[in-house]
């Protein structure tokens, strides 16, 4: 089940980052991808500076939107 969570908040994540961030375009798939890669980096990010987020739902799409708006912006970086 834990997975499927992950899923959900991956898409959820990946999808207002695609929104946020112009000039890629994702589709579904790769906004999961994206959104878990970013929550890896987001969480990763948030514990490296000491900052929680708590441990709920909320927190942890904050946490992978964050990541995931870094990750595309490296890749739309390294694209030009």
């Amino acid at each position: 089940m834990d997975f499927l969570w992950w899923i959900i908040v991956g898409a959820i994540a990946g999808l207002l980052a695609d929104a946020v961030v112009k000039g890629i375009k994702l589709g579904l798939l790769l906004a999961i991808v994206v959104g878990l890669l970013g929550g890896l980096l987001g969480g990763w990010l948030f514990g490296l500076l000491g900052i929680s987020l708590g441990g709920g739902i909320l927190g942890s799409i904050v946490a992978a939107f964050v990541g995931a708006v870094i990750l595309l912006l490296i890749i739309r970086a390294l694209r030009r």
